[in-house]
């Protein structure tokens, strides 16, 4: 049976959805952040030398990596080919949408994330205005410039099409639907109304919602 390693509000959400998708048995075996630091507590590291989340165990295989997990649980489980394209232009977008999701939006929504804690951090009082213009900065002109035209594209793209890769569901869409998450909770959906849309596609469908049932809904960190 597949063994999903399971930290609370993370990117193994996704993990437990299209496990759903795939309607596999499996079992979940959680694991709670550090409530100081949100860090993935040191019982991972039995589980996977980098103590991180998403890990699956499928038997003697353990494999890390939400690209590299979604890809393995496509090929090996996926026979009626539901969740990945099989040519042309559609599997090109997927294959790109599945590796952009980690490659070239989390790393800045992580960084986001870090330095928006920075000022709050402990540290001397009289660093802690230096802190928090340098982290403000650092958001201005770097993070932001960056973010905000990945945003128009992705933006963009669902203005043509249903769904990533075109107008079939794939992994891809799993992939993609934690970074959009992350970066659009709140009011900041009406800027986006075809991530919108895409967001509200996901939250209705079945097999998203069972999974929010057995690993829990993503929440702001």
């Amino acid at each position: 049976m597949i063994t999903v390693h399971h930290l609370e509000n993370s990117r193994s959400q996704r993990i437990v959805w299209l496990l759903e998708v795939l309607e596999l048995e499996y079992k979940i075996v959680e694991y709670k952040r550090d409530p100081n630091t949100s860090e993935a507590p040191a019982a991972l590291l039995k589980v996977h030398p980098l103590g991180k989340s998403p890990v699956i165990t499928d038997g003697e295989l353990t494999i890390a990596e939400s690209g590299a997990i979604i890809e393995y649980l496509v090929d090996r489980y996926d026979t009626e080919q539901r969740l990945k394209p099989t040519s042309g232009q559609a599997l090109l977008d997927y294959r790109y949408w599945l590796h952009f999701a980690e490659g070239s939006m989390m790393p800045l929504l992580v960084m986001k994330l870090v330095l928006s804690k920075v000022p709050e951090s402990p540290m001397p009082f009289f660093v802690k205005p230096i802190a928090k213009v340098m982290c403000c900065k650092i958001q201005e002109k770097f993070i932001q410039p960056r973010l905000q035209p990945q945003m128009a594209f992705i933006e963009k793209t669902l203005g043509q099409h249903t769904w990533f890769s075109g107008e079939q569901f794939t992994a891809a869409d799993i992939q993609m639907s934690f970074p959009l998450q992350a970066s659009l909770m709140g009011a900041e959906r009406h800027r986006f109304p075809n991530i919108s849309r895409f967001l509200k596609q996901v939250d209705a469908m079945t097999s998203y919602q069972k999974a929010v049932e057995k690993g829990g809904a993503l929440n702001a960190l």
